[in-house]
Formats: structure tokens, sequence, C-alpha cells
């Protein structure tokens, strides 16, 4: 699923290209979004993954398939700041790109990041970040019948061109103010660094839908925190 390693900008691209569409598939498939035959089957050591593909029996599939390939574009050109669309529930992924330069260890022979991530630090992160958004899910109360899902890219204005727009996506004139029937709470899922990239992952869903994961999510994984004060109010933090 992930590279062996993570020794060059391009190799962390492609990991992190991949996390993102398992993390958006685990996400669809566990709420319940799409039939089975839209989903492929691949396995990340004991964990199985089922990855959205493309079903042309099933059009809001190929469009969720259509919208990521969109992302993985903005992604290569270090342009899409962060991506996120709902009301009943809100997922935002947040992309940083980092300029540290990979230096050479004489002594091991071996490739080193200044910021001291290594592949296994990485692979283990991302273990960790896919089980806690299948632990999510699986404790989430039931989605309304009626509902929509949309995506919405965020970019980088300092570096991003004004007419740019990824494959799949189209200028959004709405206001970008998201609002809650209820009481929103906001979690922090988790985050992956692999020295050139550092992807953060927020789940925002209204506070009755919470019961069970605040009993079984933060108690089994002590790490995830909830968080009633906005979804970057940790930025600074985590710089």
């Amino acid at each position: 699923v992930f590279p062996s390693k993570i020794a060059t900008e391009q190799q962390s691209v492609v990991l992190v290209k991949r996390l993102l569409a398992v993390s958006v598939s685990c996400i669809t498939y566990m709420r319940g979004l799409f039939p089975e035959s839209s989903y492929g089957t691949r396995y990340l050591d004991d964990l199985c993954l089922k990855i959205l593909r493309e079903d042309k029996s099933c059009l809001g599939s190929l469009q969720i398939v259509k919208w990521i390939q969109g992302c993985f574009d903005a992604l290569e050109r270090q342009y899409v700041s962060f991506f996120s669309r709902a009301v009943t529930e809100l997922y935002q992924f947040k992309f940083k790109y980092k300029k540290e330069v990979p230096q050479m260890d004489i002594i091991s022979n071996q490739m080193n990041f200044v910021s001291g991530v290594c592949s296994e630090d990485v692979k283990q992160a991302s273990r960790v970040l896919i089980r806690k958004l299948y632990l999510l899910m699986q404790n989430l109360g039931p989605l309304p019948n009626d509902i929509t899902l949309t995506m919405k890219l965020l970019y980088y204005n300092d570096v991003t061109p004004e007419d740019y727009q990824p494959p799949g996506f189209k200028e959004d004139g709405s206001p970008g103010d998201l609002f809650f029937d209820g009481d929103p709470v906001h979690l922090k899922v988790g985050s992956v660094s692999t020295g050139f990239h550092l992807m953060k992952v927020r789940v925002t869903t209204e506070k009755k839908r919470m019961g069970a994961v605040e009993s079984n999510l933060i108690q089994t994984s002590g790490p995830t925190e909830i968080s009633h004060q906005g979804l970057d109010c940790d930025e600074e933090e985590e710089e």
C-alpha cells in the first residue's frame, strides 16, 4: 500500500496521496455510502483496507474517485492547503509542505531527515491514523437517510495561480462558513509527517453522535483528543 522507504520528496508524495485515498475510502466505506462493488481490498500488515475504485455502476463513487485524482494534482503542485466539506459531518485533511532536505549519515550510510523522521516511524504513524479512523467510524451514530457528499479544496494563495482548478473541481462562490444544527465536537484524529509533507486529519460531528466515541475511542486511543475550540486551535503547536 505504501512505499517501503521515504528518502525523496517523490516517495513522500506517493505516500501522502495513498494515505489520502485510503482515508477517504475508509470514511465512505464505514459510513455505508457506496455498495461493496465500489471497493477493492488491500492489506496493510494485518489491517484489511477497502479502497474506492472506478465502479461504473455507481456514479457517486466514480465522482469521489475523480475528486481524489484532482486532489493528487493539487498535492503534486503543492497548492492545496486542506479540503473539507459537510454539514452533518466534516472531515478535514490539511497538508503542509516542508522545506527540510534529507541528509546522508556517512557512518551508517543511511538517509536521515533533519526532522528525525524515518520510514518505519512514518509507516507506524500511518497505521495508527488509519486504525483510529476505522475505530471512529465504527462508533459514530448513524447518518440521516437523505445525505449528500461534497468536497471542497482550499489553497495556499501565495503560490496558487488564480485560475487554477484541478480536474473535477470548479470555483466555488459560496461562503466558507459551515453550520451545524446541533452542538459540534471537533476530534483530532492524528497526523503523519514524512519530513517533506505533513498531513493532519480532523473530524467534526454533532455531539449527540458522540456517546460511543467518548467511551470507546478516547479511552482506547489515548493520544486522540476532543477539542471544542476549533479545528486549528493547535496549529502553532504542530508546526
